[in-house]
């Protein structure tokens, strides 16, 4: 779908005074959630790339939600706007699963006008249904063929998820999963740090992630989690055909609603005085550990 010749669309401009690589432009109150100095601009991009695409109007986003739900990123509404359409507005993306958010009218402005109190922000590509694919990953394990499922959570900077689904298309991912919500969207910069894979690699967002993971794990998938926090070595470790590897955010590293689901949690190898993986880094070893005795070379 195509949304560059409707003037309700317009693209954000960014400069690097103000730009902020996280999104960090709201800061928690108990009255919920209030804009950060007018200096600062939550941006879901970043200053080096095109960005993202954003729909505003209550028609236009409501069209969105009931057609393309899932190349819809986030909803931001107005703050206590007082209007009963944006209220049902709201109402009908949680009913598609798609976060929203609350901020002050400056924001919205800065996407989007008109935008009538809400704008959208769009994926670069339509994301897969999870009951799409759930068949098809069932029946891979009843005619015992291998299948690899990755799983990132959390992961903010879109640079990290670009590198994740460019890592995943090059070592035999059949399916990428994220969650509904506290992801950065699929912006042009995830479009642009994956190097082309984004258009050739599967991209599911379920409704409820922990209950498509529970659902592999029943149907006879190997749950696995990269974490530090664990003594089980990723070196060497006996896999399953059929598997879920899962990696978490930047700072949070994996989930609890993950880690409780895990058949065996994986370390791995690190010099002591490093901190760290990167999130992508670490998915891609734990992905080329898997794949590396089974994918053929020419």
């Amino acid at each position: 779908m195509s949304f560059e010749n409707n003037d309700n669309f317009r693209k954000r401009n960014f400069n690097r005074g103000n730009f902020r690589p996280r999104n960090d432009g709201f800061r928690q109150r108990e009255d919920g959630f209030r804009p950060r100095p007018a200096n600062v601009v939550t941006a879901m991009g970043d200053s080096d790339s095109a960005p993202q695409v954003a729909v505003g109007g209550i028609k236009e986003v409501e069209e969105l939600l009931n057609k393309n739900p899932l190349q819809v990123h986030r909803v931001l509404f107005m703050h206590q706007s007082g209007n009963p359409k944006l209220y049902e507005l709201q109402k009908l993306a949680k009913r598609a699963h798609v976060h929203v958010q609350q901020v002050d009218s400056k924001i919205l402005d800065s996407y989007a006008r008109p935008n009538h109190g809400v704008v959208a922000l769009m994926n670069e590509k339509e994301l897969l249904n999870w009951m799409d694919v759930r068949e098809e990953l069932f029946k891979a394990v009843e005619q015992g063929m291998p299948k690899l499922v990755a799983v990132a959570t959390n992961i903010e900077d879109p640079r990290n998820l670009g590198a994740c689904i460019r890592s995943c298309l090059a070592l035999g991912v059949d399916l990428f999963m994220i969650p509904a919500k506290g992801m950065c969207g699929i912006t042009p910069s995830v479009a642009r740090t994956s190097a082309g894979a984004l258009e050739k690699m599967r991209i599911c967002r379920p409704d409820n992630l922990e209950a498509a993971v529970g659902e592999l794990k029943m149907a006879g998938y190997q749950v696995l989690g990269l974490d530090a926090d664990t003594e089980t070595n990723l070196a060497e470790f006996n896999f399953k055909d059929c598997a879920v590897i899962a990696v978490g955010g930047e700072d949070v590293g994996l989930p609890p609603f993950i880690k409780k689901q895990c058949d065996a949690v994986l370390r791995i190898p690190m010099k002591p005085e490093a901190h760290s993986y990167n999130a992508s880094v670490a998915l891609s070893l734990g992905l080329y550990e898997y794949a590396r005795l089974r994918i053929k070379q020419p």
